[in-house]
């Protein structure tokens, strides 16, 4: 079967009707199917895909989640960028991102690239602003962590939510409630860090094919973060991934001291907006780099 032309391709909305033919599509591209992820930045978010025209699932898709007022995002994260493999390199993955583009208007955009695909990135306007280490492994003596007087760690309970979506978007420098308030629900483990009754931070441990993310990871500081890493590979079996901020580099470092070296690394990029919004110093790692 021939291939139309790619402007007679529709781009049309994905719903979670679509989570098979997604998962299908990263089955493709030998991705892991990542079900549980799919189905939270479908239901938290959007996406837009294409039809293949051989009738076989989607050519390509990808997530879009918005951050800030529904009538006004302050940005969108863009996530999950697949092309089936048998129409890879024909410009589909430029179709679908000019599409977004376009249909974003004034509305700054955001996602996290491989080295690969970096070139077409910078073609279409995105430049690099960030970059965040994937450290993974089993989290090994996890008790050594420094003297913290007056820290506390306990599971996250409704009454928190109010503080938590406070702290997030503080730290986020946006409103991030469609994402917060699934957590509870999304993620295996939620913990919050108090001092003095003060809410300093906040992580959750989910799960993916293969691993155990952390994320979102806000901390008031290093020793904050380790403590809650390390409470949240209590009763883990699986090795963790935590996608932290290179700019953490003690972070990293006691990692990599504790099995979970760094194995692979994105570049944050954006559009129409020359960083992400916020206080870095408490944004260690996002949810997902699939949705920054």
């Amino acid at each position: 079967m021939s291939t139309p032309a790619l402007s007679a391709l529709p781009v049309r909305p994905l719903t979670l009707r679509d989570l098979p033919a997604c998962t299908s599509l990263a089955y493709d591209r030998g991705w892991s199917p990542e079900e549980h992820k799919w189905r939270l930045l479908l239901a938290a978010g959007h996406g837009v895909g294409m039809d293949a025209p051989d009738g076989r699932g989607l050519l390509g898709a990808c997530t879009l989640t918005d951050f800030g007022p529904h009538e006004a995002p302050a940005f969108t994260a863009i996530g999950m960028m697949l092309i089936a493999d048998r129409y890879a390199g024909r410009g589909f993955g430029r179709r679908l991102l000019e599409y977004v583009i376009h249909h974003s208007g004034s509305v700054p955009l955001t996602l996290y690239a491989s080295a690969g695909v970096l070139p077409l990135y910078r073609k279409l306007g995105f430049t690099s602003v960030g970059r965040a280490a994937a450290a993974t492994g089993h989290l090994t003596a996890p008790g050594a962590l420094p003297d913290l007087p007056g820290l506390t760690l306990s599971p996250a309970r409704a009454s928190d939510l109010p503080r938590v979506l406070r702290l997030d978007a503080e730290v986020f420098g946006t409103d991030r409630t469609p994402l917060i308030t699934r957590l509870p629900a999304f993620a295996d483990r939620f913990l919050v860090a108090e001092e003095g009754g003060e809410l300093t931070g906040f992580a959750a441990r989910w799960p993916n094919t293969g691993t155990e993310v952390v994320g979102p990871l806000v901390a008031r500081d290093t020793r904050t973060a380790q403590a809650l890493i390390a409470g949240l590979a209590e009763g883990s079996t699986r090795p963790l991934r935590v996608d932290v901020d290179v700019r953490h580099t003690a972070l990293l470092e006691w990692l990599g001291e504790r099995g979970m070296p760094v194995v692979a690394s994105s570049e944050l990029m954006t559009r129409a907006l020359s960083g992400l919004p916020g206080d870095w110093t408490r944004r260690f790692a996002p949810l997902t780099v699939a949705a920054a």
